[in-house]
């Protein structure tokens, strides 16, 4: 049996739906390295908004992994740092 995760799925989900571009529910869940990466695509996507290609493609990369995260944390399938799956709400 897999170990379960202390960290709220509740949380994780809130954090991904509306903070998920800026890497929020990874920060929270101990991912640090992805969620650095997430913010700064976020940070680009918020300083280049207005050259609409360029921007435009910064939001659709961090958009499509926070989803995907955000379909994970629903789903009861992410894990922490430690690869322990977040299941209590």
């Amino acid at each position: 049996m897999e170990e379960i995760s202390p960290k709220s799925r509740l949380a994780v989900t809130l954090f991904a739906w509306f903070l998920g571009i800026f890497g929020a529910h990874r920060f929270y869940l101990g991912k640090t390295g992805t969620a650095v990466g997430m913010l700064i695509l976020g940070i680009l996507y918020l300083l280049t908004v207005w050259i609409w290609g360029l921007g435009f493609i910064f939001l659709v990369a961090v958009g499509i992994w926070a989803l995907i995260d955000f379909i994970f944390a629903v789903a009861g399938i992410m894990k922490d740092k430690e690869g322990r799956l977040i299941k209590k709400w």
